[in-house]
This record gives C-alpha cells, structure tokens and sequence, in this order.
C-alpha cells in the first residue's frame, strides 16, 4: 500500500501546498477585506489584522510555490501562536475540545511543507530555485 500512490507523490505533494495555501489565504482575506463570507474586516494595525496579513501573504506565496519553505515555517509559528493564544485553556487542553484542531493541522501541515520547500508546480521550480526534498522531484 505505501506505494500504491508513490509515483504520484511530487504531483499529491502539490496539490496538498496548493491547497492548503489556498484556503490559509482565505482566512487572511476574511480578516483584511471581509470575503469570502461578508464579515467585517479587522483593522490592519490590530493583531487580527497582523495575523490576516501573514495568513493572506504566506497563503499565496505557499499556494504559489514562491520561497514556499520560508513562508510554510512563519505560517506553521503564527498558528502555534494562535493555538495557544486563542485556543489552548487548562480546562480544555485537547484541540478537539478547545476549537483549535485547525491550528494544530495548519501548523503541522506548514512544517513539514517548510521541511520540503515548493516542489514541483511551483513559481520556485519556473524560476529554477532549488526545492529541497523527496517530494519536490518530479
């Protein structure tokens, strides 16, 4: 079973930077501009706002694949940040009982794209950057 989808590893690899990229954005944006969802936006100089910022920055740059590693590893601390910032109480201490199994998946699923880099489809691997890791070779 461990190989029945290795072949395709670069291209899985992509699509789960792509995507988890993608919607890390998204949650930028509804901080900074309200959308998706029409909330109301958090002004830019609060710390919602500083958060939105790099989930809106980092998102796109992961989602791209430009510098991808380096903007996995600020995205992984920020939700460390936000774990235990917002999340984390001593009656709750288990993600799944204090909401906060989201930052826990997006910080571990952002370290380990800091571990690999942009792999393939990616701005990086156009512009021929190396791309550390196993699953960035195609």
């Amino acid at each position: 079973m461990e190989r029945f989808l290795g072949k395709y590893s670069p291209y899985l690899y992509a699509l789960l930077r792509i995507i988890a990229g993608f919607m890390f954005a998204m949650h930028g944006s509804q901080k900074l501009f309200g959308m998706p969802g029409n909330k109301p936006s958090q002004p830019w100089a609060s710390f919602i706002g500083f958060a939105g910022i790099i989930e809106f920055v980092a998102g796109l740059m992961i989602a791209l694949g430009l510098l991808a590693g380096y903007a996995a590893f600020v995205a992984s601390g920020q939700m460390a940040v936000a774990f235990f910032k917002q999340h984390f109480q001593v009656q709750a201490i288990w993600p799944i009982l204090n909401g906060g199994e989201l930052a826990v998946l997006y910080c571990f699923v952002f370290l380990y794209i800091a571990s690999v880099g942009s792999g393939t489809w990616s701005v990086d691997r156009l512009l021929h950057r190396s791309s550390s890791g196993a699953a960035g070779t195609a």
